[in-house]
């Protein structure tokens, strides 16, 4: 008890910190109090752009007691413009309160609570959800019904369901960049590969005519339709934590899981491994991202509150996993990565000490550049250093339409009495700028500033 109250302490003495450096530290920043905690943030299509601000689709859950019921949420957005927000503006919030940049459009009543979303990328009106079942779930966010969440209310009927696991499959999911195709992981170690296209194509068939997803064309009201896998992978030892497809192919794909193995699979070969690395990590692995800009290397986080990036091309050496660098700057184990898809060696990392740390791997190895967090403390390879939250940053996303703009959530239940925190943010972009632009910059307003004075 007395270590979490020191834990407790040391949060809010460094959220207090961090709160008095937004109007220096962010371009942007919205804070947004959620009554209960949302385990997962994706983004989905841009809506409207404006002159100072765009709208867009926001997809997150609430994660009840049971009082209600657990929801999937859809929620429009308004990401202010780049140097268009004043310092003091962002930088004056109550964490208690709502973000009128935030606004809840609808709510579907999920069956059980929401661990996952997942966005198809040819269609993000399109998601798939992982729930405490075998089953995941195939949703058009778009025709889908308003709902109230009130205690005895029916569940939302979901599009599409897909079968294949034998046991609960409650986090590793993805969607596919290339085709319409979906990978999960669950507690039965499988990895198993879905098309949703299969189940277009039978419908289509069946009625002789174009149709779309969740078309009731052959079931009952009451029923949704599902669709079972085109493949079933088996390697894995212990629960599967993370899958990612290739980005070049619906085909090649990767997964980690509590084995402390990463894998690499090729369905046009067959369903064992294509290459297998152990001792990945010394803990379970809870998330991997594939690089889109260079489809060389991965990312992996883990239990053992480290990111590794490997080189497919060099996985391992001896039989243990040899990576190209390992980054040590998180305290606790770390829950999400992900490359950014604005520039080619920065990627994010989430963790249960309440940080999400922007690193850039062509920094590694420097001793000085631009905006980083400096000093002897600091960890090669981090940039940007995001203590918003005051407890465990259980999800994060890019935004791939609005540059270097993230959402992330934490689920504040420890922290404090219940509840989480959605931020939406901009680190100023003196941090990520080439150091010769930046300081050309500066020099600009330097000769501004003397050459004003009398």
């Amino acid at each position: 008890m007395k270590k979490e109250t020191a834990m407790t302490m040391g949060m809010d003495e460094r959220y207090s910190q961090w709160k008095s450096m937004v109007g220096v530290l962010y371009d942007w920043l919205a804070n947004h109090n959620l009554v209960w905690p949302s385990l997962s943030c994706r983004w989905g299509p841009l809506l409207e752009q404006a002159t100072y601000k765009n709208r867009h689709r926001l997809y997150l859950s609430e994660q009840t007691d049971g009082s209600v019921p657990n929801t999937l949420v859809v929620a429009n957005v308004e990401v202010v413009k780049p140097r268009v927000a004043a310092a003091e503006h962002i930088s004056q919030f109550n964490e208690e309160a709502r973000s009128p940049f935030v606004k809840k459009y609808k709510t579907i009543i999920h069956p059980g609570e929401v661990n996952r979303i997942r966005e198809l990328p040819q269609n993000s009106k399109i998601v798939a959800t992982h729930t405490d079942s075998p089953e995941v779930y195939i949703w058009d966010l778009e025709t889908q019904p308003n709902r109230q969440a009130l205690l005895g209310a029916t569940t939302s009927r979901p599009d599409l369901v897909l079968t294949g696991h034998d046991d609960i499959a409650e986090y590793a999911l993805a969607m596919s960049p290339t085709e319409p195709f979906v990978l999960s992981g669950g507690k039965d170690k499988y990895v198993v590969l879905w098309s949703v296209q299969d189940h277009i194509s039978s419908l289509a068939a069946e009625a002789g005519s174009n149709v779309k997803l969740g078309s009731k064309n052959s079931q009952k009201a009451t029923e949704s339709p599902s669709v079972g896998p085109r493949g079933i992978f088996q390697g894995h030892t212990d629960t599967v934590e993370d899958v990612q497809f290739c980005p070049s192919s619906a085909l090649e794909f990767c997964s980690v899981g509590d084995d402390s193995c990463l894998i690499f699979w090729d369905a046009r070969v067959g369903s064992l491994p294509a290459a297998k690395v152990d001792k990945v990590h010394d803990g379970d692995i809870h998330c991997v991202d594939w690089n889109p800009h260079d489809m060389n290397f991965i990312l992996t986080g883990s239990a053992d509150n480290t990111v590794k990036m490997f080189d497919r091309r060099k996985l391992s050496s001896e039989g243990v996993g040899s990576p190209l660098y390992k980054f040590e700057g998180h305290e606790a184990a770390i829950l999400s990565v992900q490359w950014c898809p604005d520039k080619s060696s920065v990627f994010g990392s989430s963790a249960e000490d309440g940080y999400l740390n922007i690193w850039d791997h062509e920094k590694v190895g420097e001793t000085s550049g631009s905006g980083g967090p400096k000093g002897a403390n600091s960890p090669p390879g981090l940039l940007f250093r995001h203590a918003g939250h005051r407890d465990k940053v259980v999800d994060f996303h890019w935004n791939a339409s609005e540059p270097w703009t993230i959402v992330s959530v934490s689920d504040d239940c420890e922290s404090t009495n219940g509840g989480g925190t959605l931020q939406v943010w901009r680190m100023i972009d003196l941090i990520y700028r080439p150091e010769e632009e930046v300081l050309a910059e500066l020099d600009s307003y330097r000769t501004q500033i003397l050459g004003s004075t009398p």
